[in-house]
């Protein structure tokens, strides 16, 4: 989170929202990347509790995911589900000291639990599974058009951070060029009801739980109209790059079609594959290393990058100066 947002968020303000859905006082903090995240408690039954700053969301865009959500879980999906606060809103807004908004909604709890990539969990079947959850989603949002007093949900290319020359670094003119052509080339793809529409954008592995059976996903954060070949690309760009070290390049590319193997065949489960989506996905992992490289410069300063980050930074700049994707498609 950036400092300057870090500084307005504070207990009373936390209190407060707590209140507001008659929330306990005490609170787990889990995260604090883009959104404030806290597992809260009512009689002891754990809730998923967001606490959004006006700078990354407005209160339109929160009610647009939400409403997103409700049609996927009124479709039988496994998402979580949207609770009101007391006064009967989906969407808690209060002021900052500095006259800025922060806005909180409160999602049930996914069941299961997170699974690493490194664990004996992480194989075919999650593979499989994993795709199949995101084809049905893709099947569901054919049919979603936004409830009465529902602003449309974004597109793609509304997100801030594809502007990169205002957060790659001054000297990285060539990262910046080659990511424009990146942007401009998935600008001239056609669009269809089979191929795009509302979509998750970042469902990997840290944004769903697992119980043995089946995938619950959550993070709808980033949900946005955008090409379903992009949510086939993420699950795949992430798996490699946790997983598999840049210096083991055979082995990524082994990795790569295991995962993709596996990942396709649920996928067609729940829906058909979009046409061309081959030739799409390429294109949506050099996307994923542009945008990621520039949320990377926004929300952590160079004195907070560690050793690690820093490599994986470089990497991404690295690929994105050849024009790289992180694996390649056959």
């Amino acid at each position: 989170m950036e400092k300057a947002v870090e500084s307005l968020m504070g207990e009373k303000l936390l209190n407060d929202f707590l209140e507001r859905y008659g929330l306990e006082p005490e609170v787990k903090k889990l995260g604090d990347f883009e959104n404030y995240v806290f597992e809260a408690y009512q009689k002891g039954h754990p809730y998923i509790m967001r606490i959004t700053h006006s700078s990354h969301r407005i209160k339109d865009e929160i009610l647009s995911e939400l409403d997103w959500m409700r049609h996927l879980h009124s479709n039988g999906l496994s998402v979580p589900e949207v609770f009101q606060s007391k006064s009967g809103k989906l969407v808690e807004e209060a002021a900052a000291e500095d006259g800025s908004l922060f806005f909180c909604c409160l999602y049930a709890k996914a069941g299961g639990n997170p699974v690493s990539v490194r664990s004996e969990q992480f194989n075919t079947e999650l593979f499989e599974k994993w795709g199949e959850m995101t084809g049905k989603m893709h099947s569901a949002t054919k049919t979603y058009h936004p409830s009465e007093g529902i602003k449309r949900r974004g597109s793609w290319d509304d997100d801030d951070l594809l502007q990169v020359k205002k957060y790659y670094p001054d000297k990285e003119r060539d990262l910046v060029r080659n990511a424009e052509e990146v942007i401009s080339a998935i600008t001239t793809l056609s669009k269809n009801i089979d191929s795009y529409g509302v979509i998750h954008t970042d469902i990997h592995s840290g944004n769903f739980f697992y119980d043995g059976e089946k995938i619950q996903v959550f993070d709808f954060d980033d949900a946005s109209y955008h090409w379903f070949a992009s949510d086939i690309a993420i699950p795949l760009y992430y798996s490699i790059l946790y997983r598999i070290p840049v210096t083991d390049r055979e082995e990524r590319q082994r990795f790569g079609k295991i995962f993709l193997d596996s990942f396709i065949h649920g996928y067609e489960k729940g829906n058909t594959l979009p046409e061309g989506w081959k030739e799409q996905v390429p294109l949506f992992l050099m996307l994923r290393d542009v945008v990621l490289y520039a949320v990377l410069h926004k929300k952590i300063a160079p004195e907070d990058r560690n050793d690690n980050l820093l490599a994986m930074m470089e990497e991404i700049a690295d690929r994105i100066k050849n024009k790289q994707p992180i694996v390649n498609i056959d």
